[in-house]
This record gives structure tokens, C-alpha cells and sequence, in this order.
């Protein structure tokens, strides 16, 4: 990775306060490290290794040095002072809240090995800038496990599984508190607020970085409660929302913990299991007859299975608790999304106090922690003071007028595109829910004024709008019982092959949506087996007069884009970074499965690139991935990138009759640990795709320079002005504030950029790593150029948070996304039968393969041949 060629200097310099606090180490720090590993039963789940380490600190031979060791629950073990070696332990295992082992507990043998001994001294020298090659690794995580040693047992760990993979555990050291606070949600989930604390190496010191976050838990209660919530509210199958979930159960007369295995599409009173002593007999009468229990909802919930793959152990959901504590992992539902919003959209000043006043004690930061006394490291609780700039905005053009830009954006009074798309031949349909917002038919009065108001913003903006009124076509009576929605894109699919010429296809069709369920189904259908060019709207917005100029604005932004038209440019002085050579902008991004996506699903990849020299239209290539192996999830880096970049270079040559020169690329998603993996994986494959382009004709092979710049929102780096008038209204830091000193990288070449404004809660800056660099940029030249680039965003009138390949690449990756719907959120049961369960069921891999196989068959070619060319995707 090239090395930071300096420091920027444009803009007016500004002092902020960061979220970094000072990490306090004695001059002589030892740090004895060992390795920890578990012999015995065969159980050794994470829940159970945590036990173990629980019973070790409670065991003779470690009792002496509670106060001076911290772990990570599972290989890990650090010391303040040295213990005695060879150690080995035995274990009998109880779970918490027994007195004592049983009579047939397990027995484990845990041996403690020294590994090395971790020096303060060691790491100086890469702090003070004079070892870039030092591993600082093995310090930094040992200080972590220091660190997080009173929030790991007080509070809740929240992400970071794999603890074998000290860089991942790194990024996701987030503790939850629920006792402290709670805040309800929909469906059965409440919000609890938590810390993230975890440790960075700077400019001659170490900080802690400790930012306030919240996540959803599930409401402690009865399960069957809270799946008629569910049921009730969304009218769908809690089986993915509750799987996994860890229930007690009651009706033994004591708790015993399991885990929901699966929830089953069968009642109490429909399934049946064989009995030794009772014979084939339904989990009702079984419950009824051994424990006299009579079920109240026998059937109208479903059984869960507390069991295994191997073994199945049927239990009715109103015998299970749901007990505290329990994050929920999968994507929340749209109405806890909103009420999560509420509650944890705080302003800079609310989340600097909780960092202070609240995180410091729940985090064990306050000086009377007996594990950082016993290492004498000590946390300030100042936050860390650092330089930084605010640079100016670009100018922004249009055909005629000219907008100021002000706080990030302007407004489009008074201006027109720079190039107006033609929408002459448009059409419009209408799909009919049943819904009071709907218009009743193409003759409906109001349908009538309605389009003439968006035919007369799209003409006032500089489009081309023709003189008649455009096709209106209508669907038939969506179904409401409809899971997956299949049959109503079918009937969509029937009204539009109905109602189009298919000799003269309209430009774009304008589709006028009550509900955004059908969105995908209607995407892919239009993208991919179409090819019609689709802009919806959302009826309930799009009707409210007090707002309807401005939503019809929008809307007429992303109309022109799509049809080739040109919103607004830079002034040339604010694109001079890019037009010295013939250039490229490339962004890359990959979506990965959600928890609710079934097993086996792909990942998607997206490239986007420029092809003119104003750098306004980015036509993207998507394709699948998944991991070499089925039977593990898709890793982030890109595997097919060869092909996806020789297509976007080819349609760059064919429209500016010249390769470019010079390729900028802004990969988005890649972690901090992930770095060298993608110059490794990704970067010859960059190399390759240009050297396809190389041809006889040409003197030389074809190979332009090219600079990779990594960019990271999952960073949990804060920004707060020192002054308020220093400050937007709501607090937050301005517009153009970028960062290089202080919570930056020691060498690597990094800045934090917030271009956009923040309107709500705490502002978050993006934050920009040059891994590759062979055109030699400078600070300022990459921190201006992507400051001004954000405002080359073509659907808004103001800067966005993210450099716009990046932001195409995202939303590319999000179209992929709406056409593998059906599986990457299989909530009905029915595409879970019909895909995963179909067959030998209990075979993993065959299962996973079928489910990979059907988004091979979804996504059929990709996007058609007359919109793959355009950004369809925005």
C-alpha cells in the first residue's frame, strides 16, 4: 500500500473533537500471552466454551489471578502476571444457576501454554512512524481483551463469531446492556442501546474509540404471544424471524435452555411423531397425556423443534419463554426500522454526553477496574482534539440559471438540465391493489391532473415531453392472498404485453404503486424479461399536494438519467482533477445474503464505470458469486471482476472512441482487515481485464495507470465541532469537513470526508483508504476531487455521503438484490418448500446447490439488451 504522500492543506482549518480517547500504558508493560485449548466432551458450542472459561476462573489453580487475566471466551488467554506453567485444569460442567456438577457432568481438560510475552516497548517504534513493517496485531488484541474485559462480562457481546479471527473480532466489539435501557419496537423486538469500544493505533499513541450504537433484542415473554404479534401484524410465517431464537422451556418443572432448530408448517395438533411408550401420537394428545397440559393454541400456531438435524424434539411455542438478552440478527421489518430510527437518531452533543457520562461506567472505564489496575493502564476521558479543514463546494452548472449551493444541496428553481431526455413516447401504468389512494381507471379525472403535473414539472426541468397524453394501461385486481407476490406480477406482466407495441416500446413506463411489496417482482420482470425502462411511484407520496412539486422533481431527475439526459455538471475548475487525461471512474461493490436469505444463495457483484468525459452516466455490470465451497458463505472479494470490467471498458471505448488513459477505482465494502486480500484477489484481475483490451492494431499492450481507493461506512470514527459556529443547526460538523491527522492511519495514505449534510441525528463521514496508487495523487487532488465528485450525484440536488461510483455501485447491487427477492428474503413458505426442501432434505450441500441453481435460473442473462446500457438501476 502506498505510503501518505503528505498532508492536505486546502480549505479553512477547523479543531474537532473525535470519539478517541487516550489509551494511558505503563512505560514497562508486560503482557503474558497464552494459548488455551479444550479437550473432553464433544460439546464445544461458543455458549459452552464461555461456561467453561466461567467454571476455569473459578477453579483453584486460577481463582489467585482473577483480577489479572482477561480472555476471549474461546483459545486466548493474557496475563498480568506470569502464570505457573505447565498449567492444566480439569473442569466438571454445570450450567449457570445449578449448584454443582451432576453426577454424570461432563468432564473438559483445559491447558493453559505460554505463547510469548507482549513488551510496550516492541510497538513504540511503529507508533512513532519509524516501523511500518511491525506486526501490531498481537498487541493491539491482547489490549482489547484488557480492555473489554468488564464489558464482556457485564454486558452483551453483539457480533464478531468467529473469535479465532482476531481482525473481525476487532471491527465488531459492540456491548449491549438491556437492563439499562429499553426502547419497545414493533413485533415483538425493543431497542437497547450499547457501546463500541475498541482499540486504534495513532500517531505516537494508542486511543480508544468508543462510539454509542443500538440494536434490536427480542421482547422477553411467552412464544406464542409473541408470534401471534407477528402473525397479526405482518400476516406472515415467523419462521425465519424466530429460528434460532433460544427458548426455556416450562412445563418440566424446571428451565432448560435449547435453541429453535426450525419452526415447523405444522400444528401441535397435525404432527405426529412416534412414541416407545404411546405409539404414533400427535405433540397435542402427547402433551395432554403425559403432562395433562391442554394446549389453548393447538392449532393455529406452529410446532417448533428444539432438537438437531439428527434428532427432532417437538415443542408447542406457548410452553417456551423467550428469555432476556437475545439480539435479534436478521433485517428488521419496515415498521421497526422507522421506530429504530426514532430512538437512536441522536444529535452529536446526546451522543458525546453518553459516551462520557454513561459508556465510561457500563464499559468499566472509570479507574476502578480491577483488571486495567492490575496491568496499570488507565483510559482518559477527554476527548481527542484534531485538525481539520472544511473545503469549499464545487460550482455546480446547468443549461440555464444558476443554483448557489448552500449547506451541502441547492434547488432546482429556476434552472434546467444541462441536457433534457426525450420522454415524447411514455406510458403509464396503473396497478390496481384495491387501495383507497388508487386512481380508479385511466379515465379518472384526477389521474389526469395528476400526470399533466409531472408532464409539466419534466418539461419545465428541460425534458422533451411530446403533445398528447401518454398510454395509460391498467392492471386487473391484484390478489391479496399472494406470497412471493408471483401471481400479481403475472397479471402486471399481462396488462403491460396487453397494452405496449412491442415495434415502438415507450421510453420509460411510469408505474403508480399503493404498495411496495410488488417492487421486485415488478423489477424483474421489466429488467430482465422486458427490457422496459420502469420509474414508480409511491401513490401515497406522489398525492400530497403540500409536497408534490418537489416529489415530482425528484422523480424527474432519475427519469432524465435513465433516458440519457444530462441533470448537472461541475464547472470545469472543479473537474480538472479528472480531465487532465482520458479517465475512468470505476465502482465496485458486493451484497452478500442476509440471515433471512436461504442457505446457498449467491452473492452479487456490481461494477459501474463512466463513459463520457462529464463522468454523468454509469452503466453497470452485475453477475452472481458465490464461495468456491457451497457449503460456506460468499467472501467479499470479487472473483469474476475479468469480464465485468472488460465490458465496461469496451462500451467506454464505443462511446469515446478511445480507451481511457488513466483508471480511478472507488471499492466499496472491503473491511480494514480485507486490504491486502483485495489487492491480492482483485488488483490482477484489473490488470488482466486491461490486458483483454490490448489488440493487434495497437503498438504497445493496452495498459492504462490505475489507483484503487477504498471506501468504509462501517466505521464508527465521530466527528464533533468545537464551536457552534463552527456548526450546522442540528450540531453536526459542516459540509466538505475532512480529516487526516490525529485518528488517521500512522502511514497508510487515509482521510475522513464528510461532504454531504447531516439532516438528522449525528453525522457520519465516509472514510477513504488509497490502497493501490500508480498515478501519484496527491492529498489535496484526491480529497478536493472526491469532495466535488460527491456533488456529481445525478438523482439529488446536494452532496451525497458516499463518491458516486461507489453510490451507483451500492445501488446496482441493490437492483441484483430486488430480482433474487424470493431468496434473499424468502419470508413465505413457500419458496422455502419449493426450493430448499425439496428432495433429500437433510443433505446440506444439496439443498444449498438447489437454491444457488434457482438464481441461476432467476437471473436468466442479466438486464436486457435495451436498458443494460443505461443506468437502469437508479
Amino acid at each position: 500500500m502506498p505510503l501518505r504522500p503528505g498532508f492536505g492543506t486546502a480549505g479553512r482549518p477547523q479543531n474537532l473533537r473525535a470519539n478517541f480517547f487516550a489509551l494511558r500504558l505503563p512505560a514497562n508493560l508486560q503482557i503474558y500471552d497464552y494459548e488455551v485449548s479444550i479437550t473432553g466432551d464433544k460439546d464445544l458450542r461458543r455458549a459452552r466454551k464461555a461456561r467453561i472459561f466461567d467454571l476455569l476462573e473459578s477453579s483453584p489453580e486460577c481463582a489467585p489471578f482473577r483480577d489479572h487475566i482477561a480472555h476471549d471466551n474461546s483459545a486466548r488467554l493474557v496475563s498480568a502476571k506470569e502464570l505457573p506453567q505447565p498449567l492444566q485444569v480439569t473442569i466438571h460442567f454445570y450450567e449457570e444457576g445449578r449448584s454443582g456438577p451432576g453426577d454424570n457432568a461432563p468432564v473438559y481438560t483445559v491447558e493453559i501454554k505460554h505463547k510469548r510475552t507482549l513488551n510496550k516497548r516492541d510497538i513504540d517504534p511503529h507508533l512513532e512512524g519509524r516501523d511500518r513493517s511491525f506486526d501490531t496485531l498481537p498487541h493491539i488484541s491482547a489490549l482489547n481483551l484488557i480492555v473489554q474485559r468488564h464489558a464482556a462480562k457485564n454486558g452483551i457481546r453483539v457480533g464478531g463469531d468467529d473469535e479465532q479471527d482476531e481482525k473481525k473480532r476487532q471491527g465488531k466489539s459492540k456491548y449491549f446492556f438491556p437492563a439499562e435501557e429499553r426502547f419497545p419496537l414493533m413485533l415483538g423486538l425493543e431497542a437497547c442501546r450499547g457501546f463500541y469500544v475498541s482499540i486504534r493505533p495513532n500517531f505516537k499513541q494508542l486511543m480508544v474509540n468508543i462510539n454509542a450504537c443500538m440494536t434490536a433484542f427480542y421482547t422477553s415473554g411467552n412464544l406464542a404471544e409473541a408470534m401471534l404479534v407477528f402473525q397479526q401484524r405482518t400476516g406472515g410465517f415467523p419462521s425465519e424471524f424466530f429460528e434460532k431464537v433460544k427458548v426455556v422451556t416450562t412445563h418440566l418443572g424446571y428451565p432448560k435452555k435449547k435453541a429453535i432448530f426450525r419452526i415447523m408448517s405444522t400444528t401441535p395438533r397435525t404432527t405426529k411423531f412416534n412414541h416407545n411408550k404411546h405409539g404414533e401420537i400427535s405433540v397435542e394428545q402427547y402433551f395432554k397425556q403425559e403432562y395433562k397440559i391442554t394446549l389453548q393454541h393447538a392449532n393455529s400456531l406452529p410446532v417448533i423443534d428444539i432438537g438437531n438435524k439428527d434428532k427432532a424434539n417437538f415443542m408447542p411455542p406457548e410452553l417456551c419463554e423467550i428469555p432476556p438478552g437475545q439480539p435479534y440478527r436478521g433485517l428488521l421489518p419496515d415498521q421497526a426500522t422507522a421506530e429504530m430510527i426514532k430512538v437512536a437518531c441522536n444529535p452529536p452533543a446526546f451522543n458525546a454526553s453518553l459516551i462520557v457520562n454513561q459508556g465510561f461506567d457500563l464499559l468499566g472505564l472509570r479507574g476502578n477496574n480491577s483488571t486495567l489496575i492490575s496491568f496499570g493502564i488507565s483510559v482518559s476521558s477527554e476527548m481527542t482534539v484534531v485538525p481539520g479543514r472544511v473545503l469549499p463546494p464545487p460550482k455546480v452548472t446547468y443549461r440555464s440559471g444558476q443554483p448557489v449551493v448552500r449547506d451541502g444541496g441547492w434547488n432546482l428553481v429556476g434552472v434546467k438540465f444541462t441536457q433534457g431526455g426525450d420522454m415524447s413516447n411514455w406510458a403509464v401504468l396503473l396497478v390496481n391493489e384495491g387501495r383507497r389512494s388508487e386512481f380508479q381507471s385511466p379515465q379518472d379525472p384526477r389521474l389526469q391532473r395528476f400526470l399533466q403535473g409531472f408532464s409539466n414539472m419534466c418539461q419545465t426541468s428541460g425534458m422533451i415531453v411530446g403533445q398528447g397524453p401518454p398510454l395509460i394501461m391498467q392492471t386487473e385486481r391484484l390478489p391479496r392472498e399472494d406470497p412471493g407476490r408471483r401471481r400479481g406480477v403475472e397479471l402486471i406482466r399481462k396488462a403491460l404485453l396487453a397494452g405496449l407495441n412491442p415495434a415502438r416500446k415507450p421510453s420509460f413506463v411510469l408505474v403508480l404503486l399503493s404498495t411496495t411489496d410488488i417492487y421486485p417482482g415488478l423489477k424483474r420482470l421489466c429488467d430482465m424479461q422486458l427490457g422496459l425502462a420502469t420509474v414508480c411511484m409511491q401513490l401515497e407520496k406522489a398525492t400530497r399536494e403540500q409536497r408534490q412539486d418537489q416529489y415530482f422533481a425528484n422523480v424527474a431527475l432519475k427519469v432524465n438519467i435513465k433516458l440519457g439526459g444530462i441533470n448537472h455538471l461541475l464547472a470545469p475548475d472543479s473537474m480538472r482533477w479528472l480531465t487532465t487525461k482520458k479517465t475512468m471512474l470505476v465502482g465496485i461493490d458486493v451484497t452478500h445474503p442476509s440471515p433471512t436469505s436461504l442457505k446457498g444463495t449467491p452473492s452479487i457483484t456490481a461494477v459501474v464505470a463512466s463513459v463520457d468525459d462529464k463522468f454523468v452516466h454509469f452503466p453497470a455490470g452485475l453477475a452472481l458469486q458465490r464461495n468456491r465451497n457451497i457449503n460456506k458463505d460468499a467472501e467479499e472479494m470479487v472473483e469474476g471482476l475479468v469480464k465485468l470490467l472488460v465490458d465496461r471498458l469496451t462500451l467506454y471505448k464505443k462511446k469515446m472512441n478511445a480507451l481511457p488513459e488513466r483508471i480511478l477505482v472507488y471499492r466499496d465494502g472491503v473491511s480494514e482487515g480485507q486490504y491486502k486480500l483485495s489487492l491480492e484477489k482483485e488488483l490482477p484481475q484489473i490488470l488482466e481485464a486491461c490486458k483483454r483490451l490490448s489488440t493487434a492494431d495497437r503498438k504497445t499492450p493496452y495498459r492504462p495507470t490505475i489507483s484503487v481507493i477504498v471506501c468504509g461506512k462501517r466505521h464508527h470514527a465521530r466527528l464533533n465541532a468545537t464551536q457552534s459556529d463552527q456548526a450546522t443547526r442540528n450540531g453536526n460538523t459542516l459540509p466538505g469537513t475532512v480529516v487526516d491527522k490525529g485518528i488517521t492511519d500512522i502511514y497508510n495514505h487515509d482521510f475522513y470526508l464528510q461532504a454531504h449534510s447531516g439532516l438528522q441525528g449525528t453525522v457520519k463521514s465516509t472514510h477513504y483508504i488509497v490502497i493501490y496508487d500508480e498515478n501519484g495523487i496527491t492529498a489535496d487532488q484526491i480529497q478536493t476531487g472526491t469532495n466535488n465528485a460527491s456533488y456529481m450525484y445525478a438523482r439529488a440536488t446536494k452532496a451525497v455521503s458516499l463518491v458516486p461510483p461507489a453510490y451507483y455501485a451500492d445501488l446496482a447491487c441493490e437492483r441484483g438484490r430486488q430480482w433474487l427477492s424470493m431468496l434473499m428474503n424468502a419470508t413465505d413458505n413457500q419458496t422455502r418448500s419449493q426450493v430448499s426442501s425439496r428432495g433429500d432434505s437433510d443433505a446440506a450441500t444439496q439443498a444449498r446447490q438447489r437454491v444457488y441453481d434457482k438464481a441461476v435460473e432467476l437471473w436468466r442473462n442479466g438486464p436486457q439488451d435495451d436498458i443494460k446500457d443505461t443506468m437502469f438501476y437508479i
